[in-house]
């Protein structure tokens, strides 16, 4: 398990309400389900969030599975709409 930092751009900052948020998770998936959890009564998140690119540690992530993404401690995922620099 590892902690670090989720950051929100454009409309994925919109839909989250925020700029960015920690995470506790061993791996992008774990991450971004419970920053599902945490915004649950946002439909919009849910949609935008499935749109949306990610960088881990300014790495992209591309179309690998994000179980298999490991994240680090003090790390940071950038989420990314696709008219902020992401697209999927």
């Amino acid at each position: 398990m590892a902690s670090g930092t989720i950051r929100y751009w454009a409309a994925a900052k919109a839909a989250a309400g925020t700029a960015e948020e920690p995470y506790d998770a061993a791996d992008l998936a774990e991450a971004l389900a419970a920053a599902q959890r945490r915004h649950a009564d946002s439909a919009e998140f849910d949609r935008v969030l499935a749109r949306c690119a990610f960088l881990v540690d300014g790495a992209q992530v591309g179309r690998r599975e994000h179980a298999s993404v490991a994240l680090t401690e003090g790390g940071t995922v950038e989420v990314l709409p696709p008219f902020a620099g992401g697209a999927r």
